[in-house]
């Protein structure tokens, strides 16, 4: 965070008189925090801080507080009858392993894979109808705490990039394998972060994006990345830096490369803003390390991505330029905006473009687009003629779910895969054969898993505050709302990303427990498209709160829900969503859970990954963006005497996107203040971070929320249900 933050927060500082919490919540007495945090004057405003000392996890007094924290979890959780049940049935539930799309290159099919009964998933490879294993992170660390975090292969597939990083901290180290032995033949190269891996043809070189070390960054965080050039064999030391000299810390950068060795493109986004900048270079015209790189756009609104392909053809693109919902565009690539790119296939009212694919094998006798769109957040996947866009056909889903990444070959052919998966159905691969009509499962991928019995699943359709219709998946016993239920109701809403649906595993012995447990597309997630993104973003988040508090009014009116035992359940940006709905409305709610949540939304910036969220929710720089950020603010939103309902803060220590002092200042917030029946506890993971865990890690964690959750809602679950 730079000086422009700091200043005014340092102008006039006051310490307020220490308090400490104590034992002021019915039977739970609570482990001391001074209340001596600062009291700052900011833009004019005083703004009260009194657990700053809880952002330093290497103070002895946060360690002691945290021990202290540790123990009163271990209590409460031992009160959860239904734990042991709960962790049993997450524990099968997550135990059927899985497998994602492949990436086919040089006759082979690489994708990730995890077997049944393993914690992680491992590196597979795929050739002459055999699948073997190239790299298994638990063969390096059989703890379970080291993970893949991204691999891309060569064109020739005889070479791989991997990526990975220990202790959940996201710290990524990349590696160059070789396919037929599965040793390191490059690296390790460290200050990679799940960076994206553009090879040339002949697998001697890639561009990739690495951060600087920490001391040459402005800020000091080590957040500036360049596009380098690194040459397979020599050391990361002499790569040749091709882009990002200039640019501001918080840029992250796209870099790929067409199949021939043409054409390179590089994206460049500031933060998670909705907009992309992209320049392109003719490699055939110049050296790889020094490409004649050509804005492609630049400034326009608009996210866009570009698909390559081998030869000098058009560019395709996706893009929200200009089509809030996307569309995808043609250009020459040396188009300079997107006044000179024709609209292949128009934005289509209602649905929104999630993915596209480029079939054009000879047997085809047109090449074809396969395209996936979303509608009210629920996967189609349609077909149309690669030369005009018009639409040929439709390939049928397995239900009403979601159709991830679509994979193709690179050189010409007809075969497409994707994965689907439903609120009740795990993911499976599977295989469509443009030429003969058929979908089937693919044969390196696990075998297709039927639906989780007892569970039904219905899209609501309610009305927000300001009248705009909002959808609610509600996952029930029944499929209708014949009685109150003890109800979970989470939601996202941020950064454009959709809660579609996909496999759930919380949901599944929670409902068949005779529980409801319901999904809420509130707004700023992309459920609608971009506008409803837009719809809920910094100056408009009070929608995605409005858009919450509605679902969980509908909830009760309609009958789903019980009142006194409706709870909240969200994680990351969800779970500063949850804590709005806790501190706007606590009566509403008898539990609420927050996992590796946002709360202290006047410091955010100054911690984690937030520098680079501040397009998403604004910036304590500003005078108007700060009074916003303040007026929601969880952590200073908390009152002293409120009744709030029981509270489960979960924070993993590894986590380097949201910096758990979040929750912990939280925390001690509601321990002080609240006169509540039901505790406030904290639950922290190490050796984890906010993202990739092992399957058992993940089935704890899910046992734990419900069983919160359950004790505190009053679902009792049978031991043989």
């Amino acid at each position: 965070m730079t000086d422009v933050i700091r200043s005014p927060w340092s102008a006039a500082m006051t310490q307020s008189p220490p308090r400490d919490a104590g034992p002021v919540s019915g039977r739970y007495p609570y482990p001391p925090a001074p209340r001596s945090g600062p009291e700052e004057l900011v833009h004019g405003v005083r703004v009260a801080d009194p657990y700053r000392w809880l952002e330093d996890p290497r103070d002895p007094a946060t360690a002691a507080w945290c021990a202290a924290q540790d123990l009163l979890y271990a209590d409460e959780e031992a009160r959860w009858p239904a734990r042991d049940v709960l962790l049993a049935r997450m524990t099968a539930l997550l135990a059927g392993g899985g497998a994602r799309p492949p990436v086919a290159r040089g006759g082979r099919e690489f994708h990730l894979r995890r077997e049944p009964g393993r914690e992680l998933a491992a590196l597979a490879v795929r050739e002459t109808g055999r699948t073997r294993i190239l790299l298994d992170p638990l063969d390096a660390d059989p703890s379970g705490t080291t993970v893949l975090d991204a691999w891309e292969p060569s064109w020739e597939g005889d070479l791989v990039a991997v990526q990975t990083s220990s202790g959940g901290t996201e710290h990524s180290v990349l590696r160059v394998l070789d396919t037929a032995t599965g040793e390191t033949v490059d690296g390790p190269v460290d200050r990679v972060r799940r960076s994206p891996v553009a090879w040339l043809p002949g697998g001697h070189a890639f561009y990739y994006v690495r951060r600087s070390a920490p001391e040459h960054a402005a800020s000091g965080t080590g957040l500036r990345r360049r596009v380098y050039l690194h040459r397979v064999g020599t050391s990361a030391d002499q790569d040749t830096e091709i882009f990002g000299a200039g640019r501001s810390d918080t840029q992250y950068y796209t870099v790929a490369t067409a199949p021939d060795g043409r054409l390179l493109v590089v994206g460049a986004g500031e933060g998670t803003s909705p907009r992309t900048d992209l320049w392109t270079a003719d490699l055939t015209a110049t050296a790889p390390d020094r490409p004649g790189l050509r804005r492609l756009r630049h400034g326009d609104e608009g996210r866009t991505t570009v698909r390559l392909r081998p030869g000098r053809g058009p560019l395709l693109l996706r893009t929200t330029a200009g089509a809030p919902c996307g569309r995808i565009a043609t250009a020459a690539p040396d188009a300079t905006g997107p006044g000179r790119w024709r609209t292949l296939i128009a934005e289509q009212p209602g649905t929104v473009l999630q993915d596209f694919a480029v079939l054009d094998g000879p047997a085809l006798g047109r090449p074809l687009l396969a395209v996936v769109r979303t509608r009210h957040a629920v996967g189609e996947l349609t077909l149309h003629d690669a030369r005009n866009g018009a639409r040929t056909g439709t390939v049928p889903l397995p239900g009403q779910g979601t159709v991830t990444h679509l994979t193709a070959r690179q050189e010409r052919g007809h075969e497409l895969w994707f994965a689907y998966t439903d609120h009740v159905t795990p993911a499976v691969v599977l295989h469509y054969d443009a030429v003969t009509g058929r979908l089937r499962p693919w044969p390196g991928g696990s075998p297709a898993t039927a639906p989780a019995e007892g569970v039904r699943v219905t899209q609501e359709v309610l009305r927000s505050r300001d009248g705009t219709e909002v959808r609610l998946f509600v996952m029930s016993p029944t499929g209708r709302p014949d009685t109150p239920r003890p109800t979970v109701v989470t939601g996202y809403g941020g950064f454009g990303a959709s809660m579609t649906p996909g496999f759930t595993p919380q949901a599944v012995p929670w409902v068949r427990a005779g529980g409801v447990y319901a999904v809420a597309c509130v707004r700023g997630g992309g459920e609608e498209g971009e506008e409803w993104h837009r719809a809920g973003r910094r100056e408009h988040k009070h929608n995605t709160f409005d858009d919450f508090d509605a679902a969980a009014d509908h909830l009760l009116r309609a009958g789903w829900a019980a009142p006194g035992r409706l709870g909240v359940l969200g994680s990351s940006n969800g779970g500063l969503l949850a804590a709005a709905a806790l501190t706007r409305r606590p009566e509403t709610y008898a539990a609420v859970v927050c996992a590796a949540p946002l709360l202290d939304m006047v410091r955010y910036e100054l911690s984690g990954m937030g520098a680079s969220w501040r397009d998403e929710y604004g910036s304590a720089a500003d005078p108007a963006q700060f009074a916003r950020l303040l007026s929601y603010s969880p952590y200073h939103r908390v009152r002293e005497g409120a009744r709030y309902p029981a509270v489960l803060l979960a924070v993993f220590d590894g986590d380097t996107r949201v910096d758990p002092a979040h929750a912990r200042k939280m925390c001690a917030a509601l321990q002080w203040a609240g006169t509540g029946d039901g505790p406030v506890v904290l639950r922290t993971e190490r050796g984890v971070g906010h993202g990739t865990r092992g399957a058992s890690r993940s089935a704890r964690l899910y046992a734990d929320v419900m069983a919160f959750l359950a004790h505190h809602l009053g679902l009792l679950l049978p031991e043989d249900g």
